[in-house]
């Protein structure tokens, strides 16, 4: 009997240490946490500097405990793509997301999705309607108020106005100028062409527009443009605005096949922008700045996976780059 029960005491014992030894937490290294980053098309010089920025950025931030795998797709500017690559993060069960859509008017179905999917986003770049951001509180809006930066591209015109009156060619007081806009989906396009006229207004300097459409942010569908508007006008054209500085430098290389000399301004700050302003071929531009959103953005999402509450906008700063300045930006 006593050794019945030795035998039994002994299985208990090595049961019990077996089941402490299962209890300890095993060792599998830094945790993973799975970021999807939605970008409306790779061909976009600003988006470009802007998801590779986000990607070091989040890099930069793996340590020993937690490791950072970013995945990072192209809409080639369509929305059913981009809306089955969002599908695809949410299959795979990525933890957050940022979204840089293609079509505005499909974001509700994009919060619909992450939404049913817990999936907490931030929108970068192109802002959802108020209505849509109200439809949970796991998303937020990461950007830059599209009309501070075309009040600058006005003070811009406004200032080389002043400074060089031979820039009114014909001698009629009116600044004649030329509009490339972005995509008609993106509300930055109009309130840049809003408020640069404006501000140019407001500083009592009366204006004709002589051309206006549409380059879509694409370099060579603004040196297209420009070019039309030269055929159509030709020394007429006192100053050319774009909207982003891809196309303000399609502009510049329409301006030169016609032996044009005309100011340009664009915005963004890209890195061929500032060397354009370096050998005097743009005007000015104003600074998209592009870290400091890429780096919001990423914070933001941190915020929001750590269930913690957010504001529903944040904004970054725009800045006025002008030959004056522009190598602090270089």
């Amino acid at each position: 009997m006593k050794k019945l029960l030795v035998l039994f005491a002994l299985i208990a014992l090595v049961l019990g240490s077996l089941t402490g030894c299962a209890s300890e937490p095993e060792v599998t290294g830094p945790e993973t946490v799975k970021v999807g980053i939605a970008i409306y098309k790779f061909d976009d010089t600003f988006m470009t500097n802007y998801r590779n920025e986000m990607e070091a950025y989040l890099t930069g931030m793996n340590n020993d405990t937690v490791k950072y795998e970013v995945s990072i797709t192209d809409g080639k500017n369509d929305q059913a793509t981009q809306t089955e690559q969002i599908d695809s993060f949410i299959a795979q069960g990525f933890n957050v997301l940022i979204v840089n859509l293609v079509d505005l008017t499909a974001a509700s179905t994009i919060i619909d999705k992450v939404k049913a999917a817990g999936i907490p986003t931030v929108f970068i770049n192109r802002q959802p309607s108020t209505a849509d951001m109200g439809m949970w509180d796991k998303i937020t809006y990461v950007g830059a108020k599209a009309e501070d930066s075309g009040t600058y591209q006005g003070e811009i015109a406004v200032d080389l106005w002043k400074a060089n009156p031979a820039l009114d060619k014909n001698g009629d007081g009116i600044m004649q100028y030329v509009m490339l806009m972005g995509q008609e989906i993106h509300q930055d396009a109009a309130l840049r062409t809003e408020y640069s006229i404006k501000k140019v207004e407001a500083e009592g300097i009366k204006v004709e527009k002589l051309f206006e459409e549409r380059g879509n942010w694409d370099r060579v569908l603004g040196q297209e443009k420009t070019a039309a508007a030269i055929a159509q006008f030709g020394d007429k054209i006192e100053v050319v605005f774009g909207n982003n500085d891809d196309m303000a430098l399609g502009a510049i290389e329409a301006l030169k096949a016609a032996n044009m000399v005309v100011p340009v301004i664009g915005v963004d700050a890209t890195a061929p922008a500032l060397d354009a302003l370096e050998s005097g071929d743009l005007a000015g531009t104003v600074l998209n700045d592009h870290v400091g959103q890429a780096r919001t953005s990423v914070d933001k999402a941190l915020v929001l996976l750590a269930g913690e509450a957010v504001e529903k906008e944040y904004w970054v700063p725009y800045v006025k780059v002008t030959p004056e300045n522009y190598k602090d930006f270089k």
